[in-house]
């Protein structure tokens, strides 16, 4: 069951939300740009088109989570778990990813330019015809993952 919330941003763009719970949730094209969502769980959301630019996902739980299209440019995306997540076509450029766990993640045809997967879990993820450019993969777990027509893996 789907549930669909009004999200009021605060003005400053700064909304602390650190530890709510958005499981399941339908927040399309709702705009987080800039809020504290550290700890929140957004597992099995509908976070199409979302913008969450400068957010700070720290821990967060987005298991699940329907990301396509979304906008995480510099997003701190530290310790989160994605597992299972759909991101394909999602402009991540910018974003940081150290420690985070995108296990079985799809990430086809993502923007990923100047991300940080530094020990990043990756098994098999999807990043086909993902853009790279840029990234730092430096411990980085991608066993499994597909990269057939990546642009610009290291």
């Amino acid at each position: 069951m789907t549930t669909t919330l009004a999200v009021t941003c605060v003005p400053d763009s700064q909304a602390d939300l650190r530890g709510c719970d958005f499981s399941g949730a339908d927040l399309r094209g709702a705009d987080f740009t800039g809020a504290d969502l550290r700890g929140a769980d957004f597992s099995g959301a509908d976070l199409f088109q979302t913008n969450l630019s400068a957010t700070n996902l720290e821990g967060a739980n987005l298991t699940r989570a329907n990301l396509r299209g979304a906008y995480l440019g510099r997003a701190n995306l530290t310790d989160a778990n994605f597992t299972d997540a759909n991101f394909a076509r999602t402009d991540l450029r910018g974003a940081n990813f150290t420690r985070a766990n995108l296990t079985r993640a799809n990430l086809r045809g993502a923007y990923l330019s100047n991300i940080d997967l530094r020990d990043a879990d990756l098994t098999d993820a999807d990043l086909r015809y993902a853009k790279l450019t840029g990234a730092d993969l430096t411990g980085a777990d991608l066993t499994g993952a597909d990269l057939y027509g990546v642009i610009g893996y290291p």
